[in-house]
C-alpha cells in the first residue's frame, strides 16, 4: 500500500506541475520568499523536482534509447572473438561506445535542441509541448532502427489501435526499439565471430594432427587473430560499420 501511495503522490505532483506549466508556459527554477525580519527562504518548485527525478533515469535513456545498446554488445563480442579476456578493459569498451553514441546521436540532439529545447529556454513554448516536441527526434530514430514485427508484437500486447508507426506510443516504442537492437546487435556479432572462429578451428585441427593434445588451441590462435585484425584494419572496419548500420 505505501508503494500505492507513494505512486498516487508522485503522479499528483506531476499532475499539478503540468496543470500549472500549461497555465504559465514556465516555472521558475527557483522561489524567494522574503519574511518579516528580512529572511529570505529558497523553495524548489515542481519543475526542478521533476528535473531531478527525470535526471535519475537519464543513465537508463542513454542505453535504452539510443545507439549504446547495440555497438557495446559488439564490442564484447569482439573482444570474445578475440580470445582476450580483459583487453579492451570494460572501461575502454564503455568509453568507445559512450562517444561512439554521443557522435552518431549528434543529428538527433541537434534536433531536439533545436526544437525544443532552445524554444523552451527562450519562452517561446510551455514545459509540456517542449517535452512533446522533444520527443518527435528521438521517435524518428528510434523507428527507423526498430523492426516492423517487433513493434507490431509491442503494440498488440499494449492493446492499442494506431493507423502508422508514427502513432506508437513511447513508452511502446522503447522496448521494441530495445528487442530489434539486440537482434541486430548479435547478427553483427555473428558476422564478427565467424573469422576468429575458423582461425581457432585451422590452429586446433593443426596441434590435433601434430599430437600436441596439452597445449591449448587458444594460446597459438592468439596471436594469428591479432595479426589478422591488425592487418585488416579491424577498429576501423568496426568503427565504420556500426556506424553504418545506423544510416550515418
Amino acid at each position: 500500500m505505501r508503494k500505492i501511495h507513494h505512486w498516487l503522490w508522485l503522479a499528483a505532483l506531476l499532475l499539478i506541475s503540468g496543470t500549472a506549466v500549461a497555465q504559465t508556459g514556465a516555472l521558475p527554477a527557483l522561489t524567494v520568499t522574503t519574511g518579516p525580519d528580512g529572511a529570505q527562504e529558497y523553495s524548489l518548485t515542481l519543475q526542478v523536482l521533476a528535473l531531478m527525478t527525470a535526471m535519475s533515469f537519464l543513465p537508463a535513456m542513454v542505453i535504452m534509447m539510443t545507439s549504446f545498446t547495440r555497438i557495446v554488445i559488439v564490442m564484447s563480442i569482439l573482444r570474445q572473438a578475440l580470445g582476450l579476456q580483459q583487453t579492451p578493459s570494460n572501461q575502454v569498451i564503455i568509453g568507445i561506445t559512450l562517444f561512439m553514441t554521443f557522435f552518431i546521436m549528434a543529428p538527433v540532439f541537434e534536433r531536439v535542441n533545436n526544437e525544443a529545447i532552445q524554444p523552451y529556454l527562450a519562452e517561446e513554448i510551455p514545459f509540456a509541448q517542449a517535452i512533446e516536441q522533444g520527443q518527435g527526434p528521438l521517435k524518428a530514430f528510434m523507428l527507423a532502427q526498430t523492426r516492423v514485427t517487433d513493434l507490431q508484437t509491442f503494440v498488440e500486447m499494449a492493446n492499442i489501435d494506431v493507423a502508422t508507426p508514427q502513432e506508437v506510443p513511447i513508452h511502446v516504442l522503447i522496448p521494441a526499439f530495445v528487442t530489434s537492437e539486440l537482434k541486430t546487435a548479435f547478427q553483427i556479432g555473428f558476422m564478427v565471430f565467424i573469422p576468429f572462429l575458423i582461425i581457432d578451428l585451422v590452429v586446433a585441427s593443426i596441434l590435433m594432427a601434430m599430437g600436441m593434445m596439452m597445449l591449448s588451441p587458444m594460446i597459438v590462435s592468439l596471436p594469428f587473430k591479432l595479426m589478422l585484425f591488425v592487418l585488416v584494419d579491424g577498429w576501423n572496419l568496426i568503427i565504420g560499420s556500426l556506424a553504418s548500420s545506423f544510416g550515418l
